[in-house]
């Protein structure tokens, strides 16, 4: 790309604002893309063309270099190689703002908002009204989140701090934000990752309006009925290389899979026989005041109870509070049949409890670390310390024989985890539990970003767990995950549990029924 083809931001920008946009088939043209991070290729050489009003879904599994690829669209990184043409004309992205100012917005599969600030002091950080004297306008910034919210059909205060928001709404902050900037390509990175059923639809109803606009969308996701529902279509990845482009009406579900990771997927959900076998874990009456109430059921061994709800339901404070981080205001907890004060994680890892939280980046990974010292974060004073030596060999030898046996990719496991895909991420927090020879698994959305593929692997690892004698809690939005990988099912609603549902009883409708009363 020589230095005379290339536009500057600010040309750039006086020509989005002019309307004199040159001519051109594609609204967007990528060709010949490389990168490289110390010992791995991440994309070698890609492409991918996106047209004026389409939703163009990019799809792969984790590792295959989409969100990488998607970084250096948004300029927070740097191609080795390759050509970057955006409405016809040459472009080079060194910055996120460069990025902006071309019209290129992305909404990232980890969430970027500050936790401390309000939404709407979130979504214009760096573009606030000023008033008199030059200081920012708190009431004009309000009214013009308000006015984004009323166009958008988001129900949420914008004076609200972010750290008071579940993460299906901190998402839907993010897609507002993302559109604020008017921008003609808009970038979604597993923009559905956290949302419910009904809020997917209010999402794609977004989209749909975005697209009719003319604006141009890269849509990254695993989720397969999406991809049918909202794409027009789509581009495949696979180990860092580009394999194909079609139209999502010429293909079929069988047929992504096989160009995603070239083998055919025969059972999304191996749900093996396990003997269920005497009750493990039983609360009664459990309650967190102002979040939960009167919540009762069993577990036993062998066993895998879904939780399903909708967002906001309490599924994950219940789950929370069984771990002791947040101690139950009321009700008790036994396990093997001793009634138990919970109250820290740290009681609960040592009567076999583990638990895979939500939400990776906020309470799961420590960026900073490499693979190995992530894994081994939860047993460090447990089953690999003797005479107050950690047996670094044994440890280092176990969390890498885990890492091999969920595939995680990776050159080592000193890579530091900050640069692995979401996907990977998760699987190394998997590791990290499974370490712990846990009794009692709880599972918070435990194949959320992850791959058809990998999502396959996890799922029989669960089931094997299942087999192998552990009780596992399995906390899932996406229904099919739930119907197909659960023993019983426990249904809440505002805090409360209004049904539990034996595998057989159990269906779609049912549970939209008692998850909504």
């Amino acid at each position: 790309m020589s230095a005379h083809s290339v536009v500057s931001p600010h040309t750039m920008q006086a020509v989005r604002e002019s309307g004199a946009i040159p001519n051109s088939t594609y609204l967007l043209e990528v060709e010949d893309v490389r990168k490289e991070f110390p010992g791995v290729v991440a994309l070698d050489n890609v492409q991918l063309k996106l047209k004026r009003g389409t939703v163009h879904a990019l799809m792969g599994e984790n590792g295959a270099g989409k969100s990488t690829l998607m970084k250096i669209l948004a300029g927070i990184y740097t191609p080795d190689s390759g050509t970057f043409k955006l409405r016809g004309q040459h472009i080079r992205l060194k910055n996120p703002l460069d990025a902006l100012q071309n019209g290129i917005a992305m909404i990232h599969q980890e969430l970027n908002l500050m936790a401390p600030m309000t939404v709407s002091e979130n979504i214009w950080i760096g573009r606030e009204p000023k008033g008199r004297f030059g200081l920012i306008d708190h009431a004009e910034m309000n009214q013009r989140t308000e006015a984004l919210f009323e166009r958008l059909e988001i129900g949420i205060d914008p004076e609200v701090k972010i750290s008071t928001l579940s993460v299906a709404s901190r998402q839907m902050v993010e897609i507002a934000k993302a559109v604020s900037f008017n921008s003609d390509v808009l970038i979604m990175d597993e923009p559905t990752s956290a949302l419910t059923e009904t809020e997917v639809h209010h999402l794609f109803r977004i989209i749909r309006s975005l697209r009719a606009e003319g604006k141009g969308i890269i849509y990254i996701t695993h989720k397969m009925n999406e991809l049918f529902e909202i794409a027009d279509e789509f581009s495949v990845f696979r180990d860092g290389k580009y394999i194909a482009t079609c139209a999502s009406s010429e293909v079929t579900r069988d047929d992504i899979i096989r160009m995603m990771v070239g083998r055919e997927i025969t059972q999304m959900f191996p749900k093996e026989p396990a003997v269920i076998g005497d009750v493990v874990l039983s609360v009664k009456g459990l309650t967190l005041n102002g979040v939960f109430r009167d919540v009762s059921f069993d577990l036993r061994s062998g066993e895998i109870l879904g939780f399903a709800g909708l967002v906001g339901s309490g599924r994950s404070n219940v789950a929370e509070t069984i771990f002791g981080v947040t101690p139950a205001s009321s009700g008790t907890i036994e396990l093997f049949g001793l009634e138990l004060s919970v109250s820290s994680p740290a009681v609960a890892m040592r009567h076999g409890m583990a638990l895979l939280t939500e939400d990776r980046k906020d309470t799961g990974c420590f960026l900073l670390l490499d693979i190995q010292e992530n894994a081994q974060m939860a047993v460090l004073q447990q089953r690999y310390v003797k005479m107050g030596f950690v047996q670094q060999e044994e440890l280092r030898r176990a969390a890498g024989d885990m890492a091999n046996r969920l595939r995680v990719r990776t050159p080592d496991m000193h890579e530091p985890i900050i640069n692995l895909s979401g996907g990977n991420q998760q699987k190394v927090l998997i590791c990290r539990w499974l370490l712990t020879n846990p009794k009692i698994l709880i599972l918070d959305e435990p194949t959320r970003g992850i791959d058809v593929g990998a999502k396959a692997e996890i799922h029989r690892l669960i089931s094997q767990l299942a087999g192998q004698g552990v009780a596992i809690i399995m906390i899932s939005s996406e229904m099919p995950e739930v119907l197909g990988m659960s023993d019983r099912i426990v249904v809440l609603h505002g805090g409360r549990v209004t049904g539990i549902l034996d595998r057989a009883e159990a269906d779609q409708v049912k549970i939209m029924e008692l998850a909504s009363r």
